[in-house]
């Protein structure tokens, strides 16, 4: 299962990088960046729009992808109305590990099974029990927010050319998915059972959210 823990994994070159972008964005009086991180936090200096401007235009290596899908996520979120610090954890550490191999396809990171489509998540969840119907519900959320989140124009092609299901089929199992995990008794035992209830209850917000940090992540690129 995926972890809310983007912030716990920045690297030496990332705390580096921050008071970099401190010194960059006149965010310093007298103080130097380490006594500014210290005095306002990571969090604060984490939520400057400048300060996300300025790692996304690094020169490679550039920010972990921790970082930088963190300041993405969080801005995007806030923009969309989601102001919730663990929810962007979770949303960058959603990004940065479903892009890892074939990570995406499969229920946790060790999993032999591997599933292409929607439909056979929801194949496994109906003959699935116990720890693993709870992990499967997770993924089913989690699945339907990183397609509809990050590859919406492939979804509307195939909808276009093959009659494919419509981001509104996503939203809705995206919602079942997080719903059935936040309620699952051990919801609470993840830690996570705020972050999908909300995520289920703002699904559809969550998603065009993603969408954001991908066009904006697009533009780097370019």
């Amino acid at each position: 299962m995926i972890a809310a823990d983007a912030r716990t994994r920045f690297t030496a070159e990332d705390v580096t990088l921050l008071e970099d972008a401190l010194v960059a964005t006149a965010s310093l009086l007298h103080d130097s960046a380490a006594d500014v991180l210290n005095r306002l936090g990571v969090d604060d200096i984490l939520d400057d729009a400048n300060v996300t401007t300025f790692l996304i235009g690094c020169p490679v290596p550039g920010p972990s992808p921790s970082l930088l899908f963190y300041v993405l996520a969080r801005q995007a979120l806030r923009n969309h109305g989601i102001d919730d610090r663990r929810v962007a954890d979770y949303c960058a550490a959603l990004m940065r590990e479903f892009g890892l191999r074939r990570r995406a396809q499969r229920i946790t990171s060790i999993d032999d099974q591997e599933h292409g489509t929607m439909v056979e998540i929801m194949e496994d969840l109906h003959r699935s029990g116990g720890p693993r119907r709870f992990r499967i519900m997770v993924h089913l959320g989690e699945y339907a927010l990183w397609l509809a989140g990050l590859f919406p124009d492939r979804i509307e092609a195939q909808r276009t050319r093959r009659g494919g299901p419509t981001l509104t089929y996503y939203d809705a199992l995206g919602y079942r998915g997080y719903a059935a995990a936040s309620d699952h008794a051990l919801a609470d035992r993840s830690g996570l059972a705020d972050v999908y209830r909300l995520t289920a209850e703002q699904f559809p917000v969550v998603r065009r959210s993603l969408t954001a940090v991908k066009n904006r992540l697009a533009l780097r690129a370019a």
